[in-house]
């Protein structure tokens, strides 16, 4: 992995703090911050030791949203571009955005992200691919883009249907609303309100560290039966995780754990 500096990134007892770092931007996605994203999630996902993954956004804000100047930076690119290449570029780029953040869902650990302040725009596209949301109380969440007269495209229309349900996911990309960290915990949005930031890391750390506990190899199955069921029906679902177990309950893990609980002891787990 590249020298990060857009991000903070650390290891510590199993759990992987990333935190987006652009404080004065109200850590504004410009492309260096979107392409690290990406690059340390992909490094996360092949890091033995990393176990879970807590996302957090340093300052007052998570995430306002995308940088403009990333904006412009796409435009004066395109539009030097004959018709057809033109195109062609934007789409290759919209992909490259969205591939960012589906690095999230692909890592093999179970990301959460702690949120505080604004979660805006990209913002809200970055939490829907983790795996669980916690905020503080005074968070303000927002899909933003019909705003901008653009149609939302890193995953929000995709991801946020399984969250919150579809009719409540067309009222906010229609309207653009901004609502608070209750009315996000009431349609599902997010697991937990805490009333401040230091409750929120602890709390977070907490449940992070209750993760990392827990058999990894067993964990990463959780979080690979749980996407793979997501996308394909109940039967399908089934079936794979059918041969999932007949590969992996014989595993190390399963007579650790199993041991484990018989004398009453804390189980120790292989990374």
């Amino acid at each position: 992995m590249s020298e990060l500096t857009c991000l903070n990134f650390t290891l510590d007892h199993q759990i992987a703090w990333i935190e987006l770092d652009r404080p004065s931007k109200a850590n504004a996605l410009n492309g260096t911050l979107w392409q690290e994203i990406g690059e340390v999630f992909r490094h996360v996902d092949e890091l033995p030791e990393a176990r879970v993954v807590v996302l957090s956004g340093a300052g007052r804000h998570f995430c306002a949203g995308i940088d403009f100047e990333l904006v412009g930076e796409i435009l004066d690119t395109v539009g030097k571009l004959s018709p057809g290449r033109r195109e062609e570029h934007l789409r290759h780029t919209i992909l490259g955005l969205q591939a960012a953040f589906t690095a999230l869902e692909r890592c093999r650990k179970p990301v959460l992200a702690a949120i505080q302040g604004l979660c805006i725009g990209g913002g809200l596209d970055l939490i829907a691919a983790c795996d669980m949301r916690y905020a503080t109380a005074d968070a303000a969440f927002s899909l933003k883009e019909a705003d901008l007269a653009i149609v939302a495209d890193i995953g929000s229309l995709q991801r946020l249907p399984y969250l919150i349900g579809e009719g409540r996911l067309r009222e906010l990309a229609f309207t653009t609303r901004q609502f608070g960290a209750a009315e996000a915990q009431t349609m599902g949005l997010v697991n937990q309100v805490f009333p401040d930031a230091a409750q929120l890391w602890d709390g977070v750390g907490a449940i992070a560290a209750g993760i990392a506990a827990k058999s990894p190899l067993t964990v990463r199955g959780v979080k690979q039966v749980l996407n793979y069921s997501r996308d394909h029906s109940v039967a399908d679902g089934l079936d794979y995780v059918a041969t999932w177990n007949a590969a992996m309950l014989l595993s190390d893990d399963t007579r650790e754990a199993v041991a484990a609980t018989l004398a009453k002891r804390h189980p120790r787990f292989e990374d």
